[in-house]
């Protein structure tokens, strides 16, 4: 871990109902002026804001889509409704009634946050740590390459637990001590427990995807 993160702030309460993801994704993250996912809509109306703390589904064939790097499009079932404040080591998870399908991971690093879903429906959502400072995170399609609960990195001498291999370079999600300040040397790093729920329903093959943070700013 090392200092160069610049500061996060508080993540922007709730999750207002709205029919393109990037709009829930809004609420929790920092920074209204971050670009956004382009993202395709769908012809559905929006349907009326649900209580809080329940999941936001979409109308059966209308279900927006995910626009991805490489011209890859995913679509959405459902999103989790954050009723309360996130702050660094918190994240929600709720895989209730969702049933059994495919696993992949959206990280957005412009917002400093990790979304999981599988058949379609987001499952967890977590802040996460990312690499500064000369060791930036790479942004692109991956897919997990190694599994390994009770890793130990001998580059960096410490432990990364629940790690989820991505690049042969050693870059990897891993269960972190999420704290504001913090940056990591290229790995995603997610609150310990987030990355031990993460790691049960992830597998060998499953798709990552990382799309970039801020753009560099001109001298």
């Amino acid at each position: 871990m090392g200092s160069g993160l610049r500061a996060l702030g508080l993540v922007v309460a709730g999750c207002l109902v709205a029919l393109l993801f990037w709009q829930s994704l809004q609420q929790r993250a920092p920074s209204a002026a971050t670009p956004r996912p382009a993202i395709a809509a769908a012809p559905a109306p929006v349907p009326a804001p649900p209580p809080p703390g329940t999941r936001i589904r979409y109308k059966d064939g209308h279900y927006p889509t995910l626009a991805l790097p490489g011209g890859r499009q995913e679509t959405v079932r459902s999103v989790l409704n954050i009723a309360k404040p996130m702050r660094f080591g918190d994240f929600v998870w709720d895989d209730k009634d969702i049933p059994k399908g495919r696993v992949w991971v959206r990280v957005d690093l412009a917002r400093q946050l990790l979304s999981v879903f599988r058949d379609g429906n987001e499952i967890g959502t977590a802040v996460i740590l990312y690499g500064t400072d000369g060791k930036p995170t790479p942004t692109g399609g991956f897919t997990i390459l190694q599994k390994d609960a009770d890793h130990y990195s001998s580059s960096y001498d410490a432990p990364m637990p629940y790690m989820l291999r991505l690049t042969n370079d050693g870059v990897a999600i891993h269960g972190s001590d999420v704290r504001e300040g913090f940056a990591t040397h290229g790995c995603i790093g997610v609150p310990l427990a987030f990355a031990r729920l993460l790691f049960a329903v992830a597998g060998k093959g499953d798709t990552v995807v990382i799309l970039p943070g801020d753009p560099p700013k001109k001298a």
